[in-house]
């Protein structure tokens, strides 16, 4: 058996026993039950999986470990549910999810043909649109055959503690990261950058704190970020994509973490105002200065009447037309108020 599609039922009690030594299994969807109880270890040893989805059921205790050798896996979907202790700290094992090469990822099956899979997804069956229905980008999304490139891991919605594996950093090909509300806590890692697949990061709803990696504004596919209502502090980093993301509400990226400060936000940081990190690159433009504003526009004055007179001085061309422009002026000047007072003296004696 490679498929296992029994999602939005009303399953209940431990996760699948003869599930153990069906090897070939690659696609398993179970969210939407009731399925409760500690994931087994053995789940480990189902090494052909691709997909898993057991979001929205009741499993607790710890995410065992061994889930991270399965190799091949793509999407990892166990939200909704009671986990806690520490995410696997091995999820650099997960081979499939570090490199960019579609040739590796499961077409759902690679024994269908396209009017095959068509036919597949057309079926009456509601089971496999549950399986295209993917959180990202803060909304819930519908996904046709294109589902079988994604890869994302979701773990939001459970009682997670601890840091955010180092490891992580290194699924250069994951396109959707929710770690949101749980409980975890410590730093954002600061290799966040390297995940360059990364269209979608959710860590809200969290007790993360330190500042936010300058690294993040180097994730050319972001689309969708959300860091609010943690403990995060210091600058918000600036860069071309980040600026681009939630372009009529960007603030509430960032939003309950009394701590940061910097544009979107309202509060200015200490120091610099005019401070902004560009990836890496960090620059600072002096504050303004009136004292040495109003120096160099005197000074600008003083240069620019100097030169003046010097001309008027030692080039004879430019004194005689100096002079004829003057005499021209007045006698305008003249006549303009000679012409004025006689029409009001005349206006004056009428009435």
């Amino acid at each position: 058996m490679k498929y296992l599609l029994l999602s939005n039922n009303s399953l209940s009690g431990r996760f699948p026993a003869f599930l153990q030594n069906n090897t070939y299994l690659e696609f398993l969807d179970l969210a939407w039950n009731k399925l409760s109880g500690r994931l087994p270890t053995w789940i480990g040893d189902l090494g052909k999986l691709h997909f898993v989805l057991l979001s929205h059921n009741a499993f607790s205790d710890n995410i065992p470990v061994d889930i991270t050798r399965l190799m091949v896996l793509q999407y990892l979907d166990l939200s909704g549910n009671n986990f806690s202790g520490s995410i696997p700290w091995h999820l650099s094992n997960l081979t499939l999810m570090k490199k960019v090469h579609k040739q590796q990822f499961m077409y759902i099956d690679d024994g269908y043909t396209g009017s095959e899979m068509d036919g597949m997804i057309q079926m009456s069956a509601g089971r496999l649109k549950e399986i295209f229905l993917v959180v990202t980008k803060g909304q819930q999304l519908v996904y046709g055959r294109a589902f079988a490139y994604f890869v994302s891991i979701d773990l939001s919605g459970n009682s997670l503690t601890g840091e955010i594996p180092t490891g992580i950093t290194s699924l250069a090909a994951l396109m959707n990261l929710n770690l949101s509300s749980n409980k975890l806590s410590g730093q954002i890692p600061n290799m966040i950058g390297s995940m360059q697949s990364l269209v979608s990061l959710d860590l809200s709803r969290n007790k993360l704190s330190g500042e936010i990696p300058s690294s993040l504004s180097s994730l050319a596919s972001l689309a969708a970020l959300n860091l609010s209502y943690n403990n995060l502090s210091g600058r918000i980093p600036s860069g071309r994509q980040l600026d681009t993301l939630n372009p009529y509400n960007p603030s509430i990226m960032y939003i309950g973490n009394t701590g940061l400060c910097g544009h979107p936000l309202q509060n200015n940081c200490p120091g610099n105002d005019s401070f902004f990190v560009y990836g890496d690159l960090e620059s600072s433009k002096q504050q303004f200065d009136p004292l040495t504003f109003h120096f160099g526009l005197v000074l600008g004055l003083v240069v620019g009447l100097w030169v003046v007179f010097c001309a008027l001085l030692f080039k004879r061309t430019c004194r005689t037309a100096s002079f004829r422009l003057f005499d021209k002026v007045y006698d305008q000047v003249y006549v303009f108020v000679v012409v004025k007072w006689g029409s009001f003296t005349k206006n004056t004696a009428a009435e």
